[in-house]
């Protein structure tokens, strides 16, 4: 049976008989009448309603299309109202996100959902919304979480932090600038996916100690799926996303809203990375047999469609058996000259001695860009140790043999690198077409370190004819 308190208030009198309406709206005019379609606590569900108490940060972990993004909007136009004059920051993956999903265009942007007398005025050209009564909020995009740097800020709105470009940096400097006003507080609302990020906010992420940390002032709303606001979704989502992946281990965390820290399909879990990491120290000078810099370049640099260039530097020791090391990672979304830069930098100056050390190659990916890239490495160093590596196998091909190091307790990463970590746990090779630019680097790297012969063709087949039989 249906829990009835679980219904929006305009659901229940949606449902309620003839009688029980008219006695419900008894009274109202109809100016009050056209006045609930901006009331939300008549339209909205237990969960969506902001908590009471005091609270620093409000995190709506959610479903797609569960309704989070309309409840985090209209928290903003509550608070907007309450604290005239204020100053907000509205933070998403990039710029375009921000202004179709929070601003402009989803149906639960701003502008979607804000009565005509206290509508905010729109400046594009600024990044910046301001209501009648003064409440500004500045737009921000974790493509330039430096952007953050500085500002002062009341209250905040941080949408899909699961997906941030730079979310540790972005997330940072919010956080450092929420400063301003008696009791700085926000709401970041995100589908889960198990990034640093996410488990530290939601207590998920292991210290050093082996204890979960508890991130302060989070409150949550209680979990919100897909299946919840289904009335409101229309019928080709409710076909192609819904019904394709009900009853599916991804549609807990797409559309149930749970956090799942292991992903199947992946080739390494954030178990399997944390095991063998080096923390404290890092291999001498000495120990090591090799160094390489390993580059997957991207052909085009715009920040909202280009991928990344991943950037790795990897070494070996001089073991019989041996192991491998992961240094850094300058991985980024930048142009040819910039990413040739940082790669011929680190391959100068791995910079993790005293004793500056050298690598002694420089390993990259030509599928996408061919004579580019060694064209790019030369005009900086023409004197570069370069190798050229062609990418004639699948991505799961080429990883399996990598993700097999790490099985075997061979590869330790020399302090934590967030982003890459991040995209090897979450990439599945079956179920994405997205390109993961860090963990390609990082394969090439251990591929050439390793020196993985592949396989030899397989011998031809031979018929009697060929003998002439």
């Amino acid at each position: 049976m249906e829990d009835r308190a679980e219904l929006t208030l305009a659901a229940r009198v949606a449902r309620a008989s003839a009688a029980e309406r008219a006695l419900a709206l008894r009274g109202l005019s109809p100016q009050h009448l056209a006045a609930l379609e901006y009331e939300w606590p008549f339209w909205a569900r237990r969960a969506q309603l902001a908590p009471e108490g005091e609270w620093t940060h409000w995190g709506i972990v959610a479903g797609r299309g569960s309704g989070k993004t309309r409840a985090a909007a209209e928290w903003v136009r509550d608070t907007a109202k309450k604290m005239p004059g204020s100053i907000g920051a509205f933070v998403g993956r990039t710029a375009k996100d921000v202004r179709d999903t929070m601003v402009e265009l989803g149906p639960s942007s701003i502008l979607q959902i804000s009565p005509p007398d206290f509508r905010p005025k729109y400046e594009p050209s600024k990044a910046r919304l301001t209501w009648p009564n003064g409440t500004q909020a500045v737009l921000y995009s974790s493509q330039e979480p430096n952007d953050l740097r500085g500002p002062n800020h009341a209250w905040y709105w941080a949408d899909e932090v699961a997906s941030w470009i730079y979310p540790d940096d972005t997330w940072d400097n919010l956080m450092l600038g929420l400063r301003a006003g008696a009791h700085p507080r926000g709401v970041f609302t995100t589908t889960p996916r198990p990034i640093k990020l996410v488990r530290l906010l939601m207590g998920k992420e292991r210290a050093p100690d082996g204890t979960f940390q508890q991130y302060p002032g989070v409150v949550f709303a209680a979990r919100m799926t897909t299946y919840e606001n289904i009335e409101n979704l229309a019928p080709s989502f409710i076909e192609q996303v819904v019904r394709k992946y009900e009853g599916t281990r991804l549609a807990r965390q797409e559309l149930g809203g749970e956090l799942l820290l292991d992903v199947p399909g992946a080739l390494w879990t954030l178990e399997l990375i944390e095991q063998q990491r080096w923390r404290d120290r890092i291999p001498t000078p000495a120990e090591l047999a090799r160094i390489v810099v390993a580059l997957d370049p991207a052909v085009t640099s715009d920040p909202d469609t280009s991928n990344e260039t991943g950037i790795i530097c990897v070494g070996r020791d001089r073991r019989v058996t041996p192991h491998f090391y992961v240094f850094a990672d300058d991985s980024g979304t930048v142009p040819a000259f910039q990413w040739a830069t940082r790669a011929v930098n680190r391959y100068r100056d791995v910079g993790r001695w005293e004793n500056r050390v050298p690598a002694d190659r420089i390993v990259g990916e030509v599928n996408n860009g061919g004579d580019l890239v060694e064209a790019q490495i030369r005009m900086i160093d023409r004197n570069v140790s370069y190798k050229a590596v062609h990418a004639s196998r699948g991505k799961r091909t080429r990883g399996e043999p990598v993700a097999a190091l790490y099985e075997q307790g061979r590869v330790h990463h020399c302090g934590s690198f967030d982003r890459l970590e991040d995209q090897m746990i979450t990439w599945v090779p079956a179920m994405s077409d997205e390109s993961p630019d860090r963990a390609d680097a990082l394969v090439w790297g251990l591929t050439e370190l390793a020196d993985f012969t592949p396989p030899p063709p397989p011998p031809r087949s031979v018929s009697r004819r060929t003998f002439g039989v």
